[in-house]
């Protein structure tokens, strides 16, 4: 294992931090009579729910082959990316580290928490450029992987996961759609590393915002203690366990999602109108067209809802897999698309 001092990463105040104390941390039983909470005894939602997720946790757990106090649960990503500014950096004071193109969340909840922003662009072909990262002095290090919008695995992430002396979090939201491993297995080798992943893409959840953060246990409870203590409710959990144990109808889901990828990646070759498709491990691919705002609004009117991406980057739209049958509609609407 990496030596690793995780004190002198952690804000003091949060490190001292004496969490909340709820009435389901005092009693974690399921039957009696609960006069412990201040809930209204009638109904059947009348009830806060596990503020550990532990049900959830355990199931995870057995999927993925770690211990539950490897693993907390968050209300969506975002709110797991949100406690890392909190446990981690001082407002004014520390910096993080983005590498656009990427998932803008990172530098908006930067800016929501005044923590400074240090940008290093992905290279030409939307990889890390390794030493530029390392020469910076930072708290933390943002990675998606694979990347949003750009679809692909990002390369080097062990090299800084080696040589980063902050926090490392690789967002794995689409990993699922991947033939590249997890980083979870390395989690025992690696005390500074957060894994991120989701019940949003693969899991066809996104409504439900679950989001995962999978870490050394001394980080986990560090969130288990700065964040809400109601964070997910008992909805959510009980929707994400449902899924969980249904696990031939993802395998299914997934396969036609990856096929009709494959055929997507496939047609968009033969189309005039676009000039580049870009590889992907997601469930999107990456676009470049002559004219992406002319494109996009064509394909709105078609009733075909895709992202411009151009303000990103230049000329390039990002196209979600949809069904076979929404698939068709937009190759058939790109295939009459005229550029003149």
């Amino acid at each position: 294992m990496r030596k690793f001092d995780l004190r002198s990463l952690v804000r003091s105040n949060i490190w001292e931090l004496k969490p909340y104390s709820s009435a389901r941390d005092e009693f974690w039983g399921d039957e009696g009579i609960f006069l412990d909470a201040n809930e209204n005894p009638f109904g059947n939602k009348n009830r806060y729910p596990d503020p550990h997720q532990r049900t959830l946790k355990k199931s995870l757990s057995k999927i993925k082959g770690i211990s539950v106090d490897n693993i907390c649960i968050g209300n969506g990503s975002d709110e797991i990316i949100d406690l890392v500014f909190r446990i981690f950096c001082e407002p004014q004071k520390d910096s993080v580290i983005i590498c656009p193109p990427t998932y803008g969340m990172y530098e908006v909840s930067a800016n929501i928490n005044n923590v400074n922003i240090i940008k290093i662009p992905l290279d030409s072909n939307f990889e890390l450029n390794v030493d530029e990262i390392l020469s910076q002095n930072a708290k933390c290090l943002f990675l998606c992987s694979p990347n949003n919008p750009t679809g692909n695995s990002l390369k080097n992430i062990e090299v800084l996961m080696n040589e980063f002396n902050g926090i490392i979090i690789v967002d794995e939201a689409y990993i699922d759609f991947s033939d590249k491993p997890s980083f979870i297995g390395r989690l025992s080798e690696f005390p500074n590393l957060i894994i991120m992943q989701t019940f949003s893409k693969a899991w066809a959840l996104a409504s439900a915002r679950v989001g995962i953060a999978y870490a050394d246990s001394n980080i986990i409870k560090l969130m288990d203690k700065t964040k809400p203590p109601y964070n997910v409710s008992r909805f959510n959990q009980e929707v994400a366990l449902k899924a969980l144990s249904k696990p031939k109808k993802f395998e299914r889901r997934l396969k036609v999602i990856l096929e009709q990828r494959d055929n997507l990646l496939k047609e968009f070759t033969k189309i005039s109108v676009i000039k580049k498709v870009f590889p992907t491990d997601a469930n999107f691919i990456l676009i470049k067209v002559s004219d992406a705002d002319k494109l996009y609004n064509y394909l709105v009117s078609n009733k075909l809802i895709v992202r411009n991406r151009n303000s990103v980057i230049s000329g390039c739209i990002r196209i979600t897999v949809g069904t076979p049958k929404e698939n068709e509609a937009l190759i058939e609407a790109l295939k009459n698309y005229t550029e003149g």
